[in-house]
């Protein structure tokens, strides 16, 4: 009787419920794919043949939420054929394109809704309970190792976009040297395992 109450659902029902975490889901299982379709000729011979233009590519997309993990897979297939060091250099050029919109449109398409949340109880509780130094140093820690891993850097960057004291010559620096050390750091890795 109780189990009969109990409404059950079916899979169609939790994509209708969570459809971004099913889009999310979708691309670890691609990049799977990717990674582990390497042994399969045309495809991998197609990921080399794009060279360090789709090294480049892989750049960019590495950055994005939904394209983090697949970017990820095409360095680490990309590891056994190029020169990771210059691979990295490329790859993190197009990681700061990628960075570098994320950036200027947080920058002006949220600065009203940033100027109304720094005003928040929430927000002025903690910024009040956090001493100087820890608040100058722990926002840019936190947001360069989320930029620096190959977590979505759209969290990382929103955070560097609300500082004030971030300006876009620096926020490209950081964000270049942050995600050249990340991507060599997966090219690294693939070298290794394969």
């Amino acid at each position: 009787m109780y189990y009969s109450k109990l409404k059950t659902m079916h899979p169609f029902d939790y994509m209708e419920k969570y459809p971004k975490f099913l889009l999310l889901f979708i691309t670890f299982l691609i990049a799977y794919l990717l990674f582990y379709g390497r042994g399969y000729k045309p495809f991998s011979d197609f990921i080399v043949s794009l060279g360090y233009s789709g090294t480049f590519v892989a750049g960019i997309l590495f950055v994005y939420g939904f394209t983090a993990a697949p970017a990820t897979a095409i360095f680490l297939i990309l590891a056994q054929h190029q020169n990771i060091y210059l691979a990295s250099l490329i790859g993190g050029l197009g990681a700061l394109i990628g960075d570098l919109f994320i950036f200027s449109f947080v920058r002006q398409s949220f600065a009203d809704e940033i100027r109304r949340l720094s005003r928040e109880k929430i927000v002025k509780y903690f910024n009040g309970k956090l001493p100087g130094h820890l608040k100058e140093y722990l926002l840019p820690a936190v947001a360069g190792f989320i930029i620096a891993s190959p977590l979505p850097d759209e969290i990382g960057v929103t955070m560097l976009a609300a500082s004030k004291v971030i300006s876009t010559k620096i926020f490209s620096i950081v964000s270049y040297a942050l995600n050249t050390m990340g991507i060599f750091a997966v090219l690294f890795i693939g070298k290794i395992v394969a």
